[in-house]
């Protein structure tokens, strides 16, 4: 039986600011208070000054594990992780070999369960094949399908019509989508390579990867969720057009068609390829100053519903290839929620508005059992930040295997000082605790 008190906390929960303490017992919340009649404690942490929210839950990333470990492995991305105050993470299927089969996805469980300081979960991927494997998926163990409309890094690419109408029709769990249209991307390469060859500016991806690309493909998504009556969720948009096919208006329970925004696409624009190349190249592709302000506005009046990562590493050598050679995809895990913060400090959101996204909507969304909330009687993973701390990343801090960010040089105003998994301080004064690991997350559907 082990106890922690965080006490004269300025918490930030559900809408509210409040200054709280918080007392947690065998890794639940037990009591949330603002007086003084909390128990001791065989841990106490004074967070004065300090910001205490829910961990954050992000519900897209890479950690490669297995095969691609070259890149990332769970352990060190989720150590990553727990440092920029995630405490779970959604992974997703186009591993080597890909999470296909239930008996492959059982596998990264079983891993995630032996070297995860985060909580976890593990998306079963789709392919035109593996209709029966798909249905076989436990909508209260598996957070979801994820179905790849686009080709991206380990090519999974569904396009058989008949299998997606199927897919959609009968999952019992939520769909997850990677939209951009194939052909559309296919015809502008070619153009693309003819006028440039092999020498082609980083400045043009979204030329490529281009808004058309984009919505085609997320329109078509979103009409067979709607043909079908099915709960999609499309990944990582970047477009203003694309959320028009959102549905807003109403409480995140009831709609069908959600999104999610990435870190990357509300911080970067094109203008900055000619500074970053490479290291900014994702899919879908950063886009317009124009996209990236609907994207933050879409964030603010909720047609948007979730901030995540997307975070896939790939090393540096992979990443100092020219445009056509280099893949796609960065590491972010580490600095999602300081960047979030430090759009706060610049008046862009609010500190309830990125726990909203980040924390509480991730939960709702996928139904997590009793998690994504400061709440007793819920799960305790929690993050405390001192906002007034200031520290540039550098090669000295970074706990990616990758060993870089895109983030390189850039000082953020709020640092994560601890960091709470199931009750367990897994990160604090700048160590992860290599004993700690994460559970399981369950699902009320």
């Amino acid at each position: 039986m082990s106890t922690l008190l965080i006490k004269n906390a300025t918490v930030i929960n559900e809408g509210i600011r409040k200054s709280a303490s918080i007392y947690i017992k065998d890794g639940i919340i037990i009591k949330i208070s603002d007086g003084l009649d909390l128990p001791t404690a065989d841990t106490v942490i004074d967070a004065s000054g300090k910001l205490v929210l829910p961990g954050v839950i992000d519900d897209q990333v890479h950690f490669r594990e297995p095969g691609l470990t070259h890149k990332g492995t769970i352990e060190s991305e989720s150590a990553a992780a727990v440092a920029g105050g995630i405490t779970s993470f959604m992974e997703m299927p186009n591993t080597t070999p890909q999470a296909t089969t239930q008996v492959i996805l059982e596998e990264k469980y079983q891993l995630a369960a032996q070297k995860s300081s985060a909580n976890f979960s593990f998306y079963m991927g789709a392919t035109n094949d593996n209709i029966d494997e798909l249905l076989k998926t436990d909508p209260k163990m598996v957070c979801g399908i994820k179905i790849f409309m686009g080709s991206s890094t380990g090519n999974m690419l569904v396009d058989n019509t008949e299998v997606l109408g199927r897919i959609f029709a009968e999952s019992k769990v939520l769909i997850a989508t990677h939209c951009e249209d194939e052909e559309t991307i296919r015809k502008n390469t070619e153009v693309y390579k003819e006028k440039y060859g092999e020498d082609m500016p980083f400045k043009y991806h979204p030329e490529i990867r281009s808004e058309e690309a984009c919505y085609l493909s997320s329109q078509k998504a979103a009409a067979l969720a709607r043909k079908h009556n099915s709960r999609l969720h499309i990944l990582h948009l970047t477009t203003a057009k694309e959320l028009d096919l959102l549905d807003s208006g109403m409480p995140l329970s009831e709609r069908q068609v959600t999104g999610e925004v990435c870190v990357h696409h509300l911080w970067f624009s094109d203008e900055d390829y000619d500074q970053y190349g490479a290291n900014i190249k994702w899919n879908p592709s950063i886009k317009t100053k124009k996209d990236r302000d609907a994207l933050r506005q879409g964030l603010i009046d909720g047609r948007l519903v979730v901030v995540a990562t997307d975070h896939a590493p790939h090393t540096k050598e992979e990443k100092a290839n020219k445009y056509f050679k280099a893949p796609s995809g960065g590491p972010l895990v580490q600095h999602a929620l300081v960047a979030m913060l430090e759009m706060v400090k610049n008046n862009i959101f609010t500190y309830e508005l990125v726990v909203e996204r980040m924390c509480h909507a991730p939960a709702e969304l996928f139904k997590i059992s009793k998690r994504g909330y400061l709440r007793e009687g819920y799960f305790a993973d929690i993050v405390i930040v001192n906002p007034d701390e200031k520290w540039e990343v550098n090669s000295s801090n970074l706990l990616y295997r990758c060993g870089w960010s895109p983030f390189d040089g850039t000082t953020f105003s709020h640092k994560v000082t601890h960091t709470i998994v199931n009750g367990q301080i897994v990160y604090q004064n700048n160590r992860v605790s290599p004993d700690i690991k994460g559970q399981r997350l369950t699902f009320e559907r």
